[in-house]
């Protein structure tokens, strides 16, 4: 894949590879390192490579490098507003290595994302933050996101989730 130039020297952005697949997971696991959640990462090599290049890809992965290293990644996937009858891009994961943040290759990854929905006829760019972020969660003030008032993510996972489906 040709890479995508930013407006910082040095810095591109490309979409991964099925070789980005191990550097892919090792993102993951620096993520929940950071978000001290380690302990919930389930994923496997299989498990990337089928969402990112299996038969129904379900998630898209840019990699930000500087100098060709890579330093940052973003995933993502397209969701949809029946309120504004269009389509968006929900951020699952973004991170930067704590060697390379204040770089502003963040935001680069951010600004990306917003054209790539907007470009892809999205009116929405959604993502979730651990409130404790407090860091990430004035980074994205300074970028005009604003929470969500009145909505709070639910989540049904494990034996909850099992139990819900056994009820069909």
């Amino acid at each position: 894949m040709n890479p995508i130039p930013t407006r910082i020297p040095g810095f591109e952005l490309t979409p991964a590879t099925p070789d980005d697949v191990p550097l892919v997971l090792e993102f993951i696991r620096e993520l929940a390192r950071y978000e001290k959640l380690l302990h919930e990462v389930e994923a496997t090599e299989d498990d990337i490579r089928d969402g990112l290049f299996g038969p129904h890809p379900t998630v898209e992965v840019v990699l930000g490098r500087e100098h060709g290293e890579p330093v940052a990644f973003a995933l993502y996937f397209r969701n949809f507003s029946t309120f504004t009858g269009r389509p968006g891009i929900y951020l699952e994961d973004l991170f930067v290595k704590e060697s390379h943040r204040g770089r502003g290759y963040g935001a680069v990854l951010l600004a990306y994302l917003a054209k790539l929905a907007r470009d892809r006829g999205g009116r929405r760019f959604e993502w979730s933050v651990l409130d404790w972020n407090t860091p990430a969660v004035e980074f994205y003030r300074s970028i005009g996101a604003r929470p969500l008032e009145d909505f709070t993510v639910q989540r049904v996972a494990g034996a909850a989730l099992d139990a819900l489906a056994d009820r069909f």
